[in-house]
């Protein structure tokens, strides 16, 4: 059987066993975590202004992103390299099954946030999604060059030090910008080639290699 000519009836079965493959426990959390700033905007008794609202929504964002990078963890990844089932489409898979909901969970996070506070939501979307398009390209690097199961650990550590990196030169990226000022375009050329870029390497590195590495670590038999 083809990779690229799968039946439709063995996607169909494919799907519950990626749904209880899906890791629960970290992604909601992140989620969880994610929504304090938001939902901390409704406190007070004024609401704040559109600067801190930009600002919480960024954190929120990064929050949402650190979750997705454990969507490619797979307890079970060694079992199913051997399956005629390649790993793009069980990526697919568990995309399909994991951004819609965090589409949701991202307009939830700016309903949060009230009118006068929420920032223009194209910019600020176009941010969350490169950090998330990054947290993927992350995970999707180690799971291509690594034989770790449980790579959403270490994709999310390095998400954080690039966070960190970006606000060390805060004007490049807008963290500092409002819409009104000078460099807020660029910055938001800057984010949409973050974006583009990180698509690419998960579509680039998401395929098997055609040599497989012997995955390390396994006593020889025999």
């Amino acid at each position: 059987m083809s990779r690229r000519d799968i039946p439709a009836a063995v996607l169909r079965s494919l799907v519950p066993p990626v749904w209880r493959a899906l890791p629960r426990r970290a992604p909601a959390a992140a989620a969880a975590l994610g929504l304090l700033p938001a939902a901390a905007t409704r406190l007070s008794d004024h609401a704040p202004d559109a600067g801190l609202g930009l600002f919480v929504l960024r954190l929120t964002a990064l929050g949402g992103a650190v979750g997705l990078a454990f969507v490619l963890d797979d307890p079970a990844r060694d079992t199913c390299a051997t399956t005629p089932i390649g790993r793009p489409v069980r990526t697919a898979l568990r995309l399909a099954m994991a951004v819609p909901l965090t589409a949701l969970w991202w307009t939830a996070a700016v309903l949060l946030v009230p009118s006068p506070t929420r920032p223009p939501l194209l910019p600020v979307t176009l941010q969350a999604a490169a950090i998330s398009a990054a947290a993927l390209a992350l995970a999707t690097t180690a799971v291509r060059f690594t034989d770790r199961a449980d790579v959403g650990r270490s994709a999310a550590v390095c998400l954080g030090t690039a966070a960190a990196v970006t606000v060390l030169v805060p004007d490049r990226w807008g963290l500092l910008a409002t819409p009104a000022d000078p460099w807020w375009q660029a910055a938001q050329v800057r984010w949409a080639a973050v974006l583009l870029l990180t698509v690419a390497v998960c579509a680039l590195w998401t395929p098997e290699p055609l040599g497989r590495r012997p995955v390390r670590g396994r006593r020889r038999t025999g």
